[in-house]
């Protein structure tokens, strides 16, 4: 079992959202998904892409994971327009992956590497923390 951090999105001191960087798992692995939530009223706001590039920046920066990845229902269209901003990687379709509210879920599959990480990361800090 992994370990993760949760991270909180405000605005001003009001908490609108959420970012997990959960299931944390060391080893030859290093790999760690992310998950996020936001307010209905915040949505569209660019809170959400901004905060995960913050969490990707952890993750691959400080603790040093290798592989991040986000699983989304493809029905969840604003959360996968997070993903497609964000120019993440989809790796397919994992049939029946989650059990939600007892029905078992498919979900596409994003993740991005260190290697990208390296190699977007200047662009990814410009474009959604400006700088």
């Amino acid at each position: 079992m992994g370990s993760g951090y949760g991270f909180g999105i405000f605005v001003g001191e009001r908490l609108v959202g959420e970012v997990t960087l959960s299931s944390i798992q060391r080893g030859p692995f290093q790999n760690g998904f992310v998950g996020y939530w936001i307010d209905r009223e915040m949505a569209g706001l660019a809170l959400v892409p901004e905060s995960v590039v913050v969490t990707l920046r952890f993750a691959f920066e400080t603790i040093g994971l290798h592989r991040v990845e986000i699983s989304i229902i493809p029905r969840n269209r604003a959360s996968v327009r997070v993903v497609e901003k964000l120019g993440l990687r989809l790796e397919g379709i994992a049939e029946r992956f989650l059990e939600i509210d007892g029905v078992w879920e498919d979900h596409a599959r994003y993740a991005i590497t260190a290697e990208e990480w390296e190699i977007r990361s200047n662009e990814m800090l410009a474009t959604w923390l400006g700088g």
